[in-house]
This record gives C-alpha cells, structure tokens and sequence, in this order.
C-alpha cells in the first residue's frame, strides 16, 4: 500500500480538532485496557503537538490534570493541562512538579517521544531506546501503584530487554501496533500496567 499521509486517520484527526492523527493510536489502546479514569492525573511526556494530552483531557474531566513536557512547543489550550518547552534531561522533575503545582505519584506517564530521524535504523533505533528507558525510570519513580505507563519504541532487538524491565515494575505488559500506525512504521507501543 503506497504511503499516504493524508489518510482517513488524518483526515479524522483533522475533523475532530485533534492536533495529529497519533490521538488514534493512544485512544486504541485505552479501549483495549481502559487506563484513563475521571480526575486521574497523568504524564505525557513528548507531548507536542498535543493530541495525546487533548484525548487525556476528555477522559479525565475538570478534577483531573495533564502536564505535558516537550523539546518542540505544544500549541493546544486545554483547561485541565499544563505544558513545558524543555529537554526532560535537563529537567528537575521534582522542582518542576513543585512549580506547576502537581503533587506525585501520577496514575499514568505516557510518552510518545520518539527521536529526531537520521535514517540510519540502528542509530535511529538506539535512541529511541534510550528514550523509552527514560520514559520507563520517570514512570518507576513517579506512577503511583496500580498506575499505568504507555510508551512508543521504533522495534529492534532491544525489545525484550525493554520488556523485561516493564515487567519487573507492573503486573501486566502489553505490546501493540495500533490500527492507526502507518503499515511501513517500526513503532510500537509497550504498555505497562498496575504498577506493582
């Protein structure tokens, strides 16, 4: 199938006011584990363009609250959310939640942070990597038990090594290509959930 970057997910994301189509990706695999509840508090780390934070805030309502963190700057107004142009590693995530008024544990960090391209896979492949495992440690230090953490990984050997450490920290571990990634995409999507 030829590459279209125009599909019917764009195009949905285009009539539903969602800032990307990856909101589809998110919104499949919440309805397949249900992990957004009314008033939870929740993580979403490379958050920009927004989308994943705008499906967040509907599922949380007015009692609960998003902080996003991203490199590039997140457009999207949502009342329930907070959002912070940086770098995560060079963040004091501690003094950040003090500052923005978020008090840890959160009931879900979620991250599609992937990284900027170069088109070398195994390059490209490692830093996502590196990526998921920062991902991973927030969600260990700051997800509350029985929490969930989502994160997106370009598919190597690595996996099972990332897997193995989801494992370790949550009761269930769950790996999907939701229907809205592209077919020629090496993304997937690693799902912990109840933290132990």
């Amino acid at each position: 199938m030829a590459f279209n970057p125009q599909d019917r997910f764009f195009k949905q994301a285009k009539k539903e006011n969602f800032a990307a189509r990856s909101v589809y990706k998110l919104e499949e695999i919440d309805k397949r584990y249900k992990l957004f509840k009314t008033n939870d508090v929740v993580l979403d780390l490379g958050a920009s363009p927004g989308s994943w934070s705008q499906y967040v805030s509907q599922k949380i309502g007015q009692g609960g609250k998003v902080l996003g963190v991203d490199l590039k700057p997140i457009e999207v107004k949502l009342a329930n959310a907070t959002f912070i142009q940086a770098d995560l590693r060079d963040l004091n995530l501690v003094e950040v939640f003090q500052e923005k008024g978020f008090h840890p544990p959160f009931d879900s960090v979620i991250s599609d942070m992937a990284p900027s391209t170069t088109g070398i896979r195994f390059a490209d492949q490692a830093r996502s990597m590196e990526l998921c495992e920062l991902a991973l440690q927030i969600a260990v230090q700051f997800v509350k038990p029985k929490g969930h953490f989502i994160c997106k990984m370009f598919h190597s050997d690595e996996f099972q090594n990332l897997k193995k450490q989801i494992v370790q920290h949550f009761e269930k571990f769950e790996a999907v290509k939701p229907e809205a990634t592209r077919s020629i995409s090496k993304e997937i999507f690693l799902v912990g959930i109840r933290k132990k």
